[in-house]
């Protein structure tokens, strides 16, 4: 038996929620794009993201620790990879669209630069009289500009609600900026789900890391409430700590939040009586929320987290040597851009010189960042 496209449309008006993205009723993509036999329009988006060559770049990207640092460590592509898990499960639950959230999630972190928010932060300050950087708007330029992967059109020709959900993408670190895409609408439930999912991954994913780097006590662990909590649960009283232990604790942690994003959520949905997409996008807030006790509780794990993570010293000796690379060789480009690649150089032609650079730049992954500076200032470095 086959199952066809629409066939699949007609098992999502049956299954999603009311408040779900249907696939059958896309706001469609900006260029005439002939639908396919077996895979909806939301699928598509998701293959599309995927194969992308700056999906595949997300492997040599800074999540926290840099590449060279260890191979067991986050990359921004494990990182995406559990934002899209997390938010599948979420979107599962709530009757929401599980390919449009897969394919927001995959896409949401296509225009980090090398280097994580480092990198992000010397691009912003280095652009500020360029129109700055901003990795979400850089996503959405990388699926409508940067990729060139068909004949008739520059980019990936997306639906709207995933183009929607990328610039729409919201966290504590990322605010969004959609003048193009009905800025008074919150984003759709998916899009909401993958910032909560975003948030959920980093925290989890950015502990375990720094545990293992042993940067972390465990015993300051077990004293934050998340800790606590854990802790009753699973009998640990902090005086241990083992690999298994470690993998346990985060895992346990990650499922409250899951469970706790998944279930306020619901009751957030029910109090709203919204019934469709539209009304949803019309509230004046968020619907997508963990509840006011786990909020409180993740706001401490952060806190700490910036405090004993993100300002380790090791950490902040990487970023500040990212730092000057990345201007070096933002410096370097602006000053010579024949140094870059003639295909690079050839946008020259219709994008500002500035532009080009940051847009060269942002798509570098860490090892090649570090390979182009020794190429550049290393007088013994092969050219």
């Amino acid at each position: 038996m086959l199952i066809t496209r629409e066939r699949l449309e007609q098992i999502e008006e049956q299954t999603l929620a009311p408040y779900g993205c249907k696939s059958g009723q896309s706001k469609g993509r900006a260029h005439p794009d002939p639908e396919r036999p077996y895979r909806t329009a939301f699928q598509r988006d998701r293959d599309r993201v995927l194969h992308t060559t700056a999906f595949r770049r997300l492997e040599y990207k800074t999540q926290v620790f840099v590449n060279s640092e260890g191979d067991y460590y986050r990359t921004r592509l494990t990182h995406t990879l559990e934002v899209a898990q997390i938010g599948r499960t979420v979107a599962r639950a709530l009757g929401a669209n599980e390919d449009l959230i897969e394919a927001i999630c995959l896409a949401h972190d296509l225009g980090h630069p090398p280097f994580g928010h480092g990198g992000e932060h010397t691009l912003n300050q280095l652009m500020a009289d360029h129109h700055g950087f901003d990795h979400n708007k850089q996503s959405l330029r990388i699926v409508q500009r940067l990729e060139h992967r068909y004949r008739n059109f520059l980019g990936l020709n997306l639906t709207w609600e995933v183009r929607e959900g990328i610039v729409k993408h919201e966290t504590e670190y990322d605010v969004s900026s959609s003048q193009e895409y009905d800025p008074g609408l919150r984003g759709n439930l998916e899009a909401q789900i993958a910032n909560l999912a975003d948030e959920i991954a980093y925290c989890t994913h950015d502990l375990d890391d720094g545990l293992r780097a042993g940067m972390l006590d465990p015993r300051d662990v077990r004293e934050l409430a998340w800790g606590r909590m854990v802790g009753e649960i699973i009998g640990w009283d902090g005086t241990r700590f083992d690999t298994l232990l470690r993998c346990r604790v985060v895992r346990r942690m990650l499922s409250l939040l899951v469970v706790d994003l998944t279930e306020q959520t619901q009751r957030n949905l029910e109090a709203a009586g919204v019934d469709s997409v539209l009304a949803l996008q019309r509230l004046p807030h968020n619907v997508v929320a963990l509840s006011d006790e786990a909020r409180a509780r993740t706001r401490e794990l952060k806190d700490y987290l910036f405090q004993r993570l993100y300002r380790h010293h090791r950490v902040m000796r990487m970023q500040t040597k990212a730092e000057r690379i990345i201007r070096d060789l933002f410096d370097a480009y602006v000053s010579e851009p024949r140094q870059m690649p003639e295909t690079t150089q050839a946008r020259l032609k219709e994008t500002s010189l500035h532009r080009v650079v940051c847009d060269y730049i942002a798509g570098m992954t860490d090892r090649f960042a570090l390979r182009e500076y020794a190429k550049l200032f290393d007088p013994r470095e092969r050219v």
